[in-house]
């Protein structure tokens, strides 16, 4: 980690981009949207356009849009209301941003998405072709969440790990997560916290959530969804949206907010798809001869690595993997339940054909199916 400094980034050339904004940037003092703040979001993300960058908005703000309509002054907490409330202000939130994008001569396309489109292949590969059929037509993507049918995504993360999963289904060159503070720092702002200029590994800082009454995000979601992008091999850069010409900046290099370099090289749209699409279900922890295996070879997991089981979890199911030390090291798609592995953790392959209840000739986890996501040497 690094302070903030003077000088300019490695910022790749960035010819696909996804930018974020969520509703603590949109919203004015009176917890309204406000035009001036969409206008301000729109006309960067014009120039982009303009300066011949495909761009794909993930915005937040669908919840909040509705509140005024209905008679609310804050964000409801049951369910209920708050699809009640996406409902009602997603129509709103989209007329405007069509309205305002149309300004610049552009036209905004509204894509909704829940967990279930990457969680199928079928729907993850539909909603990409579709994504791209509106970048090569010129259109603007504007991306938020189905809230008014989603139930677990309207506690999601303000939409931050659904911009990660967009950028990776799009392949895109570069995330920018726009926030109503500066960047990542050492702890909360107003106690004095200090920007951090680079973030090498997302897993290495402690953030809390939302300090926001209408969004759902925080630094930890950001922290999170960095991880997911920087992982996939997309660096990422996490800035306050108030500042003036912020994108513009960041895509010349300037040095504001924080930035996370891409941790690996780019990963397959499927294997990245595999690993970060959902919440894992439960871990397998490995010794170090299979965590080696695993970081430095490229390796499948297999059971004679496999020291121990937390979780519940099926077969198909996604888990994390973590090493000796207990911290997680990789994600993939395990091939045995919870329930399946103490039988057969710690044995070899001859091993394996004398356990009951077999056959256990698969790998753990198939290295197709496995994506390291902390790629840092490790303690010994």
């Amino acid at each position: 980690m690094a302070g903030a400094d003077e000088g300019t980034r490695p910022i790749p050339a960035v010819r696909r981009l996804v930018v974020k904004v969520g509703s603590s940037s949109l919203v004015d003092g009176a917890g309204v949207v406000s035009r001036v703040r969409l206008g301000k979001v729109v006309r960067e993300v014009a120039q982009a356009v303009k300066d011949g960058r495909a761009c794909v908005l993930v915005s937040s703000g669908a919840i909040v849009s509705g509140l005024g309509p209905l008679g609310l002054t804050r964000r409801p907490r049951s369910i209920p209301e708050q699809q009640a409330a996406a409902a009602v202000g997603q129509g709103r939130l989209m007329a405007e941003y069509a309205h305002l994008f149309g300004r610049h001569g552009l036209v905004a396309g509204q894509v909704l998405l829940n967990q279930d489109d990457f969680l199928r292949r079928r729907h993850f590969v539909n909603a990409q072709r579709t994504v791209d059929r509106l970048l090569a037509s010129g259109v603007i993507p504007v991306v938020n969440e189905n809230d008014t049918v989603a139930t677990e995504e309207i506690s999601f993360g303000d939409n931050d790990r659904l911009a990660a999963m967009v950028a990776v289904m799009i392949g895109a060159d570069l995330l920018v997560l726009l926030s109503d503070v500066d960047g990542i720092h050492t702890r909360d702002p107003k106690r004095g916290g200090r920007l951090l200029a680079e973030v090498l590994d997302p897993l290495d800082v402690r953030a809390t959530g939302s300090g926001s009454g209408q969004g759902k995000g925080g630094m930890a979601s950001k922290l999170e969804a960095a991880g997911v992008a920087t992982a996939a091999g997309i660096p990422t850069v996490v800035a306050g949206a108030s500042r003036r010409d912020v994108l513009a900046r960041i895509l010349a290099g300037e040095r504001i907010g924080t930035w996370l370099p891409a941790r690996a090289g780019r990963e397959r749209a499927r294997r990245a798809w595999v690993a970060f699409v959902a919440s894992p279900r439960g871990q397998i922890q490995v010794d170090a001869g299979a965590e080696r295996a695993v970081r430095e070879m490229g390796r499948s997991l297999l059971a004679a690595g496999v020291v121990g089981v937390q979780g519940s979890f099926a077969e198909g199911d996604i888990v994390e993997v973590t090493g000796p030390h207990g911290r997680p090291f990789a994600r993939g798609v395990t091939n045995y339940s919870a329930r399946e592995l103490p039988a057969i953790a710690g044995k070899s392959s001859q091993d394996l054909l004398a356990v009951t209840g077999g056959p256990y000739d698969r790998e753990v986890i198939h290295r197709d199916e496995l994506v390291v996501t902390v790629v840092d040497r490790w303690e010994s």
